[in-house]
């Protein structure tokens, strides 16, 4: 198995527009390791968002190789990708797309269930417990619409760590939350990053997050550049 939780080689992503084709994406790659702290940044639509999506499988590149644990995600079919980003990652956007006839436990068991591996009782467990770890032990049954805005985005945190994944992905997770929340956000995310060893990439333009990431990366012209 590979020493890497994510590998990424020669990424190339283009976009067919009209008549011509925009490159988003240049000959990018990038290694991440078990408890690696990443963030990257650059202006909007730079294809910060469209990265984060080849690294996560939600996207095949139109050349290169991603590899999370050593499997080789771009030769997966749908399905396959399915079940290695149930297994391995865990995602958090910035908008949290939680389902809202559900409450916040159900939210967050979802992942677990989807696996069909455990009794309903165990999952429910494994999500109370993740939901106490991010301050949320008295809103189980609340549903998103009874939640603050950054109530829902603990709960799409706990839901992306419910599995114990080995890398977890986030796309600006603090973008539509006011400073002061954000900053409990930060704190939650490198709290649990610390904790459980789970590699964090984290698309972000909030410089007081980047500058607490191991390596900090920028996106010019569609390319990755090291920034620190």
């Amino acid at each position: 198995m590979s020493e890497w939780v994510l590998e990424a080689h020669a990424l190339w992503k283009s976009y067919r527009e009209a008549n011509s084709t925009l490159t988003v994406l240049r000959d990018i790659s990038l290694q991440v390791g078990s408890g690696e702290r990443i963030a990257i940044v650059g202006a909007s639509g730079s294809g910060k968002s469209t990265l984060l999506h080849l690294l996560g499988g939600l996207d095949r590149p139109d050349r290169g190789t991603v590899s999370i644990r050593g499997r080789d995600t771009v030769r997966m079919n749908e399905r396959e990708r399915s079940l290695l980003r149930n297994e391995t990652m865990g995602f958090v956007y910035q908008l949290h797309h939680l389902l809202q006839e559900f409450s916040a436990i159900e939210n967050v068991a979802i992942p677990l269930l989807l696996r069909r591996a455990d009794p309903v009782e165990k999952v429910h467990r494994a999500a109370r417990e993740m939901l106490r770890e991010v301050g949320l032990e008295d809103r189980l049954e609340h549903r998103p619409s009874e939640l603050s805005g950054g109530e829902r985005q603990r709960v799409a945190i706990a839901r992306a760590l419910v599995t114990n994944p080995s890398l977890l992905l986030a796309d600006e997770p603090t973008g539509n939350l006011d400073p002061r929340t954000g900053e409990g956000i930060y704190d939650l995310l490198l709290n649990l990053n610390a904790s459980h060893g789970t590699a964090l990439i984290v698309v972000t333009h909030e410089e007081t997050l980047a500058a607490r990431m191991h390596r900090c990366y920028g996106l010019r012209e569609g390319t990755l550049v090291l920034v620190r």
